[in-house]
């Protein structure tokens, strides 16, 4: 049963809406929203749920196999190895948004990511990072970070205990460089 006050309260709260421009209104919503009400379809099947990991931090990563940047494949898993007993989570993202370096499927990504780098740590399907077909997490990160927007494969969001980005590292920047393992431990 619908409580009548609540119905009274919506209506009056839906009536200020026209005022506000849906742009902001929209910006508004996203910007309350943290990274854990996000989920994605994992590379085997079944979902990964980012509110599994609520109050963890995590270092969501687009991915690609045949990129300049693969190699950091191994740092990611040397990151993850290092601090996953402390409660953090490195998600891998594929995607082939930049320079169609990610033409396979879930098969071919599975054998680069495990076979040949090791990786034991979460990944994704294949999602699209950019764009108006980007997941929403990562149209959600372009308004938590609207600077640090991915911009090639490996670009690497950290997101805090509280769901919100803590810090962003390009793709130049290892996932065992200072930056990175400082700020992971900073959010531990």
């Amino acid at each position: 049963m619908i409580d009548r006050r609540s119905v009274i309260t919506a209506i009056a709260a839906g009536a200020a809406l026209p005022f506000a421009p849906r742009s902001a209104f929209a910006q508004a919503a996203m910007s309350r929203m943290t990274a854990y009400g996000f989920s994605f379809q994992g590379l085997k099947g079944g979902d990964i749920r980012l509110a599994d990991y609520a109050g963890k931090p995590l270092l969501v990563v687009n991915t690609a196999s045949l990129c300049g940047f693969t190699p950091q494949y191994a740092g990611l898993e040397e990151v993850w190895t290092k601090f996953k007993d402390r409660g953090f989570v490195v998600i891998g993202v594929p995607s082939n948004d930049f320079g169609a370096q990610e033409p396979g499927g879930a098969s071919d990504i599975a054998h680069t990511a495990e076979q040949t780098y090791h990786v034991s740590f979460p990944m994704t399907a294949k999602t699209s990072v950019k764009g108006p077909n980007a997941h929403p997490f990562y149209k959600w990160a372009a308004t938590e970070r609207p600077s640090d927007v991915p911009g090639w494969n490996f670009h690497k969001y950290l997101v805090g205990r509280d769901g919100h980005i803590a810090e962003a590292f390009s793709s130049r920047v290892e996932p065992t460089d200072t930056r990175v393992v400082t700020a992971i431990a900073r959010a531990l």
